[in-house]
């Protein structure tokens, strides 16, 4: 069996439509309820902020633990999570507001402010499926060998409810609160690259690296493959979700979508297991042409 685990946001939906109506969701509730000013206000310091970062992508990242999670260009939802983050982090006011209205860290006040704020809107927007959603997930479950997976780091009943307005003919398993972004640097596991040698951080370029201490998102793969059967991951960013399975030895797809950046697509491209699709439909076929397991080769 081969476990197809397809990430939800920004790839079987289009989170680009979705990500200024997030923000103005998350805005709004910051504005209200945490920081005491006025959305105009902090809608201003949001579009500066994001210009900043957009101006220098390689600069700023969804940081966890003081560990790069993902670099701020790689999706939508990433980017608009990046931005709330080093506005609030920039701000003294700002951070002093959401350190009191977040006094018992998980992660950092600041982190779980935008979890938080991510976690509650996502849900109330309404469902942005692509055009192939439907066809896809129902061709993987009719086939005899795949089971399609839904893998999120929301709860599985959020997209349970959304999955039911495609009127799927039988249901499909989520993979939930799996935490990609969750760093720990303390986590002693390394992976083995055929270059580099045994690592946890995974160097692209002089300015870029992904960095491969997600314990949560390890052990919820290790979890999935547990009976035996095989892994695939697509998703449309590279740091959240792909660069571990890569590194796993697992084949990862990246949906290639208006906010994909050149150095993720070269990145996966340039990998033995790394495949890029130009379409979400293109997925059964691109699964069709996978080499067996054990003709892969793992690492680039």
């Amino acid at each position: 069996m081969l476990k197809v685990i397809i990430d939800f946001d920004g790839t079987l939906t289009a989170e680009e439509t979705q990500a200024r109506p997030l923000a103005d969701r998350s805005l709004d509730t910051l504005a209200h309820e945490i920081i005491g000013t006025s959305h105009q206000q902090l809608a201003a310091d949001y579009d500066a902020t994001q210009a900043r970062l957009l101006a220098a992508p390689h600069r700023y990242w969804w940081e966890v633990h003081g560990l790069v999670a993902s670099y701020c260009d790689e999706g939508a939802f990433i980017l608009n999570t990046t931005t709330l983050q080093v506005m609030l982090r920039d701000d003294p006011v700002y951070a002093a507001a959401v350190a009191a209205a977040f006094p018992r860290a998980e992660y950092d006040p600041i982190v779980d402010c935008t979890n938080a704020l991510f976690h509650r809107h996502t849900a109330e927007l309404p469902p942005a499926f692509r055009p192939a959603a439907t066809e896809v997930l129902e061709a993987l479950a009719a086939h005899p060998h795949r089971q399609p997976i839904i893998l999120t780091i929301s709860l599985g009943n959020k997209v349970q409810r959304l999955l039911r307005s495609l009127d799927l003919a039988g249901s499909v398993a989520i993979l939930g609160d799996t935490r990609q972004y969750a760093m720990d640097p303390t986590w002693k596991h390394h992976f083995s690259h055929p270059t580099l040698g045994e690592i946890q951080i995974w160097p692209l370029s002089p300015r870029r690296h992904i960095d491969l201490r997600r314990p949560v998102y390890y052990h919820a793969l290790t979890r999935a493959a547990a009976d035996g059967s095989d892994l695939a991951v697509v998703a449309d960013t590279l740091s959240l979700p792909g660069a571990l399975p890569l590194l796993m030895g697992y084949p990862f797809f990246l949906l290639r979508t208006p906010c994909s950046p050149a150095w993720c697509v070269d990145a996966v491209a340039a990998h033995p297991l790394g495949r890029v699709l130009d379409t979400l439909a293109g997925l059964p076929a691109a699964l069709d042409a996978l080499p067996s397991p054990s003709d892969r080769v793992a690492g680039p």
